[in-house]
């Protein structure tokens, strides 16, 4: 009876291992598949930015080109004045993704760590702002802006870098949260005041959230269209809407092949920016989640 029952259960111990193979093996094959659908688009952008006009015109579709044209690249630089609307863009980003930053650290910080009235119900209040699309305000934002001439200036994004996120706010106030609590009463036992314990406790301990903020706000400036459409005049502008229009032959056709060369180099910096700061972008948005 006992060898009976030995060899059910060495049974059943096959059979489970089977299963997790075939189990881990269908995961990885979903994870493969899921990978490609994500960089085909990018894989076939680059393709498009490497073809001449004769390749984009090939009927049937012609995959790889005949030969690679990296002068396609030149021209998406010289063809706009590339380097000058890509400063607009670093400038507006890094200004606002810093102003962002600070102020929704120390929103997250007050909610999460100082005490009052009312304080729970601002907090749900500024949640339920993170529901309403940005697209709703922006005529009105526009008509505001333009009645205090602030219309084809900079300041637009300084202001909203002031105003603090929503759900940056949040991220910081989920980090703050989960800090220990002794880390604060030990500070405020050698006499330290809520800004310095702010300043010297906080802050050095939230280089992953900072990160995962800066990255955020970074590549939402970065790839905004609408709002410097609205906001910026031609020479002002960003880099998004420069190369959304700039790019055209004598007839005023868009060359198709030198927009995609212009987007790879548009979509690179974002590239290099969250494949060195990947891993403090990780941490930002695991450590988040470990306390309401």
């Amino acid at each position: 009876m006992s060898s009976i029952q030995l060899s059910s259960r060495t049974t059943k111990r096959k059979s489970v291992a089977t299963h997790k193979i075939f189990g881990n093996i269908a995961v990885l094959i979903l994870l493969i598949v899921f990978t490609l659908l994500f960089i085909a688009p990018f894989a076939w952008l680059i393709l498009t930015a490497l073809k001449s006009p004769a390749d984009l015109d090939a009927f049937p579709i012609t995959w790889l080109p005949d030969h690679v044209h990296w002068n396609n690249f030149v021209q998406a630089v010289t063809l706009i004045d590339y380097w000058h609307f890509a400063w607009n863009s670093f400038a507006l980003s890094t200004i606002q993704s810093v102003l962002i930053t600070a102020t929704s650290s120390l929103v997250g910080f007050g909610f999460a760590r100082l005490r009052g009235w009312g304080k729970r119900p601002l907090f749900m209040l500024m949640l339920s702002t993170m529901m309403l699309p940005s697209i709703v305000g922006i005529i009105p934002t526009y008509i505001l802006f333009s009645q205090f001439g602030l219309v084809d200036t900079y300041w637009p994004w300084v202001l909203w870098g002031l105003a603090s996120s929503p759900f940056l706010s949040f991220l910081f106030r989920q980090f703050f949260a989960s800090i220990p609590q002794e880390l604060e009463e030990a500070a405020i036992v050698d006499g330290c005041g809520y800004g310095r314990i702010f300043w010297q406790i906080f802050l050095p301990l939230s280089k992953p959230v900072i990160a995962t903020s800066m990255i955020f706000a970074f590549t939402g400036v970065w790839g905004d269209f609408l709002g410097p459409t609205l906001f910026l005049d031609s020479d002002n502008t960003t880099l998004a809407v420069a190369i959304s229009h700039g790019y055209a032959d004598l007839h005023g056709l868009t060359l198709i092949n030198v927009l995609a060369a212009g987007c790879v180099l548009y979509v690179l910096p974002m590239l290099i920016l969250f494949f060195f700061a990947q891993k403090y972008f990780v941490q930002g948005i695991v450590t988040t989640g470990l306390k309401g």
